[in-house]
């Protein structure tokens, strides 16, 4: 399972041509389950001025697994917050905090094109797809 963060999810809509758009439209094609939480889903919403591109986004995101939010989710990313901030890595945002637990807490895999999700991926478990990586057939065996 696949979780796509707001950046994707943003040049997706926008058709632009990047490894993570590719990425996802690979998954897309492949019928691989997309997952979406609250957060991302507000984040995309939030920006579409169009009411028509809004509603038909907003159809297109019904279709998607929606995962939860929990009280775990939320101390989890304070949690891993403080971890960084112990070690002298400052997160910008705590809605990536919020993001990354969603997916280390579900064990799903972060489809991202944000720098902000480094650190959790070195220091906390945040497993992502690394676009250079992946070539159709290393994808079709990894998830």
């Amino acid at each position: 399972m696949i979780l796509a963060d707001t950046t994707v999810w943003i040049d997706f809509f926008q058709a632009k041509p990047t490894p993570q758009v590719n990425i996802l439209e690979m998954i897309i094609s492949e019928g691989h389950d997309i997952c979406v939480c609250g957060l991302v889903l507000t984040e995309v919403l939030q920006g579409i001025r169009n009411d028509k591109q809004y509603h038909k986004t907003k159809t297109y995101f019904d279709n998607l697994l929606f995962i939860s939010m929990n009280k775990t989710i939320y101390t989890h990313a304070a949690d891993m917050y403080r971890y960084l901030r112990k070690r002298g890595i400052t997160v910008r945002k705590s809605i990536d905090c919020m993001i990354a637990s969603v997916a280390i807490t579900n064990d799903i895999y972060l489809l991202h094109n944000d720098r902000d999700f480094i650190p959790f991926e070195k220091h906390c478990g945040l497993k992502t797809i690394k676009c250079k990586k992946y070539t159709m057939q290393k994808y079709n065996t990894d998830f």
